[in-house]
């Protein structure tokens, strides 16, 4: 849509006519024989000329950099470009640049789940001839990039991170729910808080009664639905039933805690991808053709900081020279 405000450029016209239109009246030079002529009107005369070329110049260029504010325009000034993730090996980064061709291009380090939604939004201030390299541990996206110039992914997986979740369990069966959360392994490491606190992300609630008011933790797995008015009406998943109140999200499940292992695994799959968030895979290495017709993003605003500046100085610069003027 902002492009459409270059359709407004005819608008250039209003002062140059503005500058050129100028009424002299005619004067009447008395004669002798004047008495003998019939009596006429003094009439105006147009007379087209320039009058105030820099004053023109200045309102001219006023209106033409306001048009270009309003329709964000882009400037393909980047070159070859390699967007390195935060994190990933130099070594391996210096390696392969130097093995595409790109040792000496401009690199960009960014986090990696921003890489090549990066790329996309800022595609069109690449050169036509350009070429782009990401490399790093970029994750894979929910679904497949289509961008509009061809764009090289390198991947190395990065070592996982490890991560640690706080669950404080209420029940007089902590014993099971300990064994559960026990199980679970890789980079991931549950720690049962015999408190709850501000590192807290899941209470379990195996109790008839009510927790306190001030309780509070992103999530909470809940065994008697009466303790909470919210599940009166909750919403249903497979046997999960789930809503959100003042003290957090509440899960609420007939069949906890888990019987067997499988159900246990289930679960702590569902509090992963639920409500944590998918865990990392890497992206495949590959290449991205650039494809005809894609949807080229918005303008991402990267000139209008400067058209701004130019638009004011050129206001201040019209007020003082039609102040001038009119002295």
């Amino acid at each position: 849509m902002n492009a459409l405000w270059w359709l407004a450029l005819p608008v250039l016209i209003l002062p140059i006519w503005w500058h050129r239109k100028k009424r002299v009246q005619n004067q009447a030079a008395p004669m002798a024989t004047a008495r003998f002529l019939p009596r006429t009107e003094p009439r105006q005369t147009r007379v087209w000329r320039w009058s105030d070329p820099l004053l023109l110049l200045v309102r001219c260029l006023l209106l033409l950099v306001l048009i270009a504010w309003l329709a964000d325009p882009v400037y393909p000034w980047r070159g070859d470009t390699v967007v390195v993730t935060q994190g990933a090996d130099p070594a391996w980064v210096e390696r392969e640049a130097a093995q595409a061709g790109l040792a000496d291009a401009e690199r960009v380090t960014l986090p990696a789940a921003q890489a090549l939604g990066w790329v996309h939004t800022h595609e069109r201030e690449w050169q036509r001839d350009a070429r782009l390299l990401v490399l790093g541990d970029v994750p894979m996206p929910a679904a497949k990039p289509v961008f509009g110039r061809a764009v090289e992914v390198r991947t190395q997986a990065g070592a996982p991170a490890k991560v640690e979740r706080h669950v404080y369990i209420a029940s007089e069966r902590a014993a099971e729910w300990r064994r559960m959360f026990a199980a679970q392994g890789g980079h991931e490491t549950i720690i049962v808080d015999d408190t709850p606190g501000a590192a807290t992300a899941l209470i379990v609630w195996d109790r008839a009664e009510a927790p306190p008011a001030a309780l509070r933790a992103p999530l909470w797995w809940v065994t008697q639905p009466s303790a909470f008015p919210e599940l009166a009406k909750a919403r249903v998943i497979d046997g999960l039933r789930y809503a959100d109140s003042a003290r957090g999200r509440l899960w609420h499940h007939a069949d906890w805690p888990p019987r067997d292992a499988q159900a246990a695994r289930a679960l702590l799959d569902d509090w992963q991808q639920l409500h944590v968030g998918p865990r990392h895979f890497t992206l495949a290495p590959q290449t991205f053709a650039a494809v005809d017709g894609a949807n080229a993003p918005e303008p991402g605003g990267a000139l209008r900081g400067v058209l701004l500046a130019v638009l004011v100085a050129l206001f201040v610069l019209e007020r003082s020279l039609t102040h001038a003027r009119r002295r």
